[in-house]
């Protein structure tokens, strides 16, 4: 019966979405779950990565070759929802979901293989030298109270006393707001770790006070 064929064309959206999803894939599980461990963004990536590569495609309509206005208003659309209304989106997080947006809107509207594997592969180079060549070491957040070490000259005093406590080895140190009526300062540390576990990537070293949003995920 003809209402359960395929036409050649859709076979090959078909086989497009299997590379874009293997694609994105390699890139979330490989590159940026090994590093970050967020489970979270794993499962936006994922799904994000179906969702536009099919909303595109049907807004492209028959004629794959001619990019309307209306596609390009709606393109513009699809890039607004990185803004989420909750919690803001990490730096890192956001370069990602950038990529496997683009990915997903590039497999969806191209026609041709071969471009799609060049593609592919220079957007996973560069990503794979950018993990590799530029070490992100973690931070963390502090409000420190002893607030007379801070001075220029009692810098390795301050970096001692934060060592001691913390049980960090601490390698910069930047200081941020004063409150001489608490005497309390707001200092932010950049330390050293060779254990994987406390090297993830999170936002939870640069807050004080636990989000409603937290609660809910608990």
């Amino acid at each position: 019966m003809e209402i359960f064929s395929f036409s050649s064309e859709f076979v090959s959206t078909l086989i497009r979405f299997f590379i874009c999803v293997v694609v994105n894939w390699v890139i979330i599980d490989l590159l940026y779950f090994r590093k970050s461990h967020r489970r979270d963004f794993y499962f936006t990536f994922l799904l994000m990565t179906v969702a536009i590569f099919f909303l595109v495609y049907f807004m492209m309509g028959m004629e794959r070759g001619k990019a309307t206005m209306g596609v390009g208003l709606g393109l513009f659309g699809i890039f607004s929802i990185m803004r989420y209304r909750t919690d803001a989106m990490p730096v890192r997080e956001m370069t990602y979901l950038f990529v496997i947006i683009c990915l997903s809107v590039v497999h969806a509207m191209a026609s041709a293989y071969l471009e799609l594997f060049v593609i592919d592969a220079i957007v996973i180079a560069a990503i794979t030298g950018c993990e590799m060549t530029m070490k992100i070491m973690p931070t963390k957040l502090i409000q420190y109270d002893r607030i007379e070490l801070i001075k220029p000259d009692k810098r390795e005093e301050l970096k001692a006393d934060l060592e001691q406590r913390t049980g960090l080895k601490i390698l910069k140190i930047d200081i941020g707001g004063i409150d001489f009526l608490k005497d309390s300062v707001v200092l932010r540390i950049t330390y050293e770790s060779d254990n994987r576990k406390y090297m993830r990537l999170n936002d939870v070293d640069t807050q004080f006070k636990v989000r409603k949003s937290q609660w809910r995920e608990i």
